[in-house]
């Protein structure tokens, strides 16, 4: 088809942030110089016709590439009385170049463009022009512009119907100028369907936004009424009964002038009091000041209970509740003396901080660092309060929320305080190492400052947010672990060590605590079930193995349901006393027969290349095997396998002891030559038990010397210490865990490194009574004490 296209010379009049389309019949305001001067141009080059413009917008100064046709349909004065045009659009012009004509205006040269649709339309143009009226319907009818609806329905070109949306006041410049330089009818008429499209969407969610905030105006106005109408209701039966009408506010501001609080935080509460009095009844911040007020008038301020100054008596009450302990004992009874004096001199606040302790109490489970703390409570006349600290997260479970929460409550630390009544009592952190962090912050970071003596005076919570003096409060922290335990914070914590029990303080710990509990428990009398000593012994040494006594205390109560079970069925009569000998027949046999008792040919240390070493665990000291062997040079390449779930120290320790023996195997008389040709296993039993550490140095060293010699391992002997490549014996740790470990296996002979001579003094005498211990300080003294004479293992093989 030929192009039908026309070339025109016509006035330029630009407009400033404003598109029209073809077909749209404007007026535009001839007061502005540069449309009067186009209008002017049109009207001296028309002649007889009607003048005729190029109708171009301008946007931030540039000029779009295709403008409107326009006639002047009429020159007047607009409703403002301004003079003004009526000017309609005829159809698209392509601009050219530059030209020159009559008058000021801007003359440009243009070809129109010719827009071509199939006639009849496609079935899916006649869709889109069915869906256009449609959603342009739907529009004019939310805006009540009906005498517009029939309108557009009239309209039937493509090209017309998609220049009608020009009208749309939602429509930007841009997506204007964009349906301007569309020139394919179609194309135009889909950028139109999706613009309004788009604009019904948002007019839908703004009109549902609306009505929801409609109804919560009207939620609120009814509330706002009904309270008032209440209010009103109360009023009247105030008045009614004869009873005085008074504020809430007031109420509160007579407590807190009332109350017994210090300067700073009676300011703060009389502040929050006005707050209460300038806030309606409606408004949530009322809520949360009434909250904070009650807090801060609950805790006892300036409330202190007197301590016991009866030193013995204190002394005397500890010892009649806990046997044993005697670290923390001491430690009690000296601050006790402390306090004494300071009080006796007028001493009791230096520095704005008063006399108060922090101890961390770290040893095995069931060694009764829980009870602990009320003992000491109970010795001091204090108050006690437990603080669970197991399994905490939050760092808001210990300094607070912020007030701005719903829902917010002071800390842990604010809430002992008020439940203990007074601001010095014993506060017990139970399982310290167990506080875990996360997203929510770090717990043990916020215990820094309350742990801290120099700091904690002046302890501020999130939630009161006025200062609490801690230093008078005696914190006791308990833990299992000490490696658990963040450094900076153990370093502002009093380390006492609670190791586990000798076996004599678990049979007077049994004898005068666990069994009257459990006796009362099973419903038994004093006199109907006596245990002789030895029975507890057997207990104690035979059925349980463990740092505390909770096994122990498990065994009691089991014994005693027994017995009762037994007596209600007619087998056993009462009053009973149980022996040693009748433990079998009640609970079954022991689970802990120590070596000593075993048949020699059946010891673990029977054979060449097995020794007994000793371990500190979560539960305590524990006695710890090693074996060795020698693969068949047929069999297995040379080099040293370990297994047992070793952790990387403890593998290095088994390569020292390897390298040790292959470099003085000579002058140890062992026969190292098997080393290069032999591969060599060491083992841990207990494989399901993860191990590391460098204490078992000396143990794998004298495992592999006796496999190498054929000598056996003295069954009655433990070592614990770390091996050099030289063949020193460097200090270790946990050396009292570890021979009461020794201890309760039965074992009487023990090596430890020459530098750990010192930490003996912290054993019980009954103890190293029992023990013959040999500090060393080289590998070749371990294997001349450890390792049975040649003779012996001769003839023992």
């Amino acid at each position: 088809m030929a192009s039908t296209s026309v070339t025109l010379t016509l006035p330029v009049l630009p407009l400033d942030d404003e598109v029209v389309l073809p077909g749209m019949v404007v007026p535009l305001d001839l007061s502005d110089a540069e449309v009067r001067a186009a209008v002017e141009a049109a009207q001296a080059a028309a002649g007889s016709g009607k003048p005729r413009v190029l109708l171009v917008p301008r946007v931030d100064g540039k000029y779009a590439g295709i403008g409107v046709l326009g006639t002047v349909e009429q020159v007047g004065r607009l409703s403002d009385g301004d003079p003004g045009a009526l000017i309609r659009g005829r159809g698209r012009v392509r601009i050219g170049a530059g030209t020159t004509g009559p008058g000021a205006a801007l003359w440009v040269e243009g070809e129109t463009v010719d827009e071509q649709v199939p006639d009849p339309l496609p079935g899916a143009v006649a869709e889109l022009v069915k869906e256009y009226k449609a959603l342009a319907t739907s529009w004019l009818k939310k805006r009540g512009a009906w005498q517009v609806v029939d309108r557009v329905q009239q309209i039937e070109g493509v090209s017309a119907l998609a220049d009608n949306s020009g009208y749309s006041p939602f429509l930007t410049v841009a997506q204007k100028v964009e349906l301007l330089e569309t020139t394919d009818p179609v194309a135009r008429l889909k950028l139109a369907i999706k613009a309004l499209s788009d604009h019904l969407a948002e007019q839908d969610v703004a009109e549902s936004i609306a009505k929801d905030v409609q109804d919560g105006v009207d939620k609120q106005q009814r509330e706002f009424l009904l309270r008032r109408q209440l209010e009103a209701v109360r009023k009247e039966l105030r008045e009614l009964n004869g009873e005085k009408e008074g504020e809430e506010s007031d109420d509160y501001r007579a407590r807190v002038e009332a109350a017994d609080l210090p300067e700073k935080v009676r300011e703060a509460a009389l502040k929050e009091v006005e707050k209460l009095e300038r806030s309606s009844d409606q408004s949530p911040e009322g809520s949360w000041i009434r909250t904070w007020l009650d807090t801060v008038l609950e805790l006892p301020w300036n409330e202190r209970t007197e301590d016991e100054y009866d030193i013995r008596g204190a002394r005397a009450v500890l010892d009649a509740e806990h046997a044993g302990l005697s670290d923390v004992k001491d430690r009690i009874t000296e601050y006790l003396a402390v306090r004494k004096r300071r009080s006796e001199r007028g001493m009791g606040v230096i520095g704005g901080r008063r006399g108060g302790a922090v101890l961390a109490l770290v040893g095995p489970p069931g060694v009764g660092k829980t009870s602990l703390g009320e003992s000491v409570a109970h010795a001091m006349g204090r108050e006690f309060v437990r603080v669970a600290l197991g399994g905490v997260r939050d760092e808001a479970e210990i300094r607070g929320h912020r007030r701005t929460y719903v829902g917010a409550l002071p800390g842990r630390i604010v809430r002992a305080i008020k439940e203990a009544g007074s601001m010095n009592p014993v506060v017990l952190l139970d399982e310290i190492d167990k506080v875990g962090s996360d997203f929510r912050g770090d717990p043990a970071a916020a215990l820094l400052e309350v742990l801290d003596p120099a700091q904690n005076h002046t302890f501020r919570d999130h939630y009161l947010e006025v200062e609490l003096d801690l230093s008078d409060v005696v914190f006791l922290a308990t833990a299992n672990v000490l490696e658990a335990i963040p450094e900076a914070l153990a370093d502002r914590m009093e380390l006492v060590r609670l190791d586990g029990y000798t076996e004599d303080e678990k049979i007077v710990i049994a004898r005068d605590h666990l069994l009257p509990r459990q006796l009362e428990r099973a419903g038994l009398a004093a006199d109907e079930v006596v245990l002789e000593e030895a029975a507890l012994r057997k207990l104690a040494g035979e059925y349980t193995r463990e740092a505390g006594v909770r096994t122990l205390e498990r065994s009691l109560a089991r014994l005693l349901r027994k017995v009762a079970s037994q007596h209600e069925l007619g087998e056993r009569d009462l009053p009973l006393t149980i022996a040693a000998d009748d433990l079998r027949a009640l609970i079954g046999r022991p689970h802990h027969v120590p070596e000593s008792a075993q048949d020699p040919a059946e010891r673990r240390t029977a054979v060449p290349g097995v020794a007994t070493g000793l371990a500190v665990t979560g539960a305590g000291g524990d006695v710890l095997f090693v074996e060795a062997s020698l693969a068949d040079p047929e069999t297995g390449a040379a080099g040293l396998t370990l297994t047992g779930q070793l952790g990387d120290v403890m593998k290095e320790s088994a390569q020292i002891a390897l390298s040790f023996l292959r470099s003085h195997g000579a002058e140890l008389e062992l026969p190292v030559a098997d080393l290069k040709d032999r591969g060599v296993h060491i083992h841990f039993p207990a494989g399901a038990v993860p191990k590391d550490g460098p204490s078992a140095g000396i143990t794998m060293t004298t495992a592999l010397a006796s496999l190498l010699s054929g000598r056996q391992v003295r069954t009655d002997v433990a070592m614990t210490g770390e091996v050099s490549l030289t063949g020193r014996v460097l200090p270790i740790g946990g050396v009292k865990q570890k021979l009461l470990a020794a201890h309760r296996a039965g074992l009487t002979t023990v090596i430890i490194p020459k530098r750990n001579e010192a930490d003996l003094d912290d054993v019980p005498a009954e103890v190293l009574e029992g023990l013959e211990v040999h500090p060393v300080t080289d590998v070749r003294q371990v294997l001349e004490l450890a390792l049975a004479q040649a003779e012996v293992a001769a003839v023992a093989a």
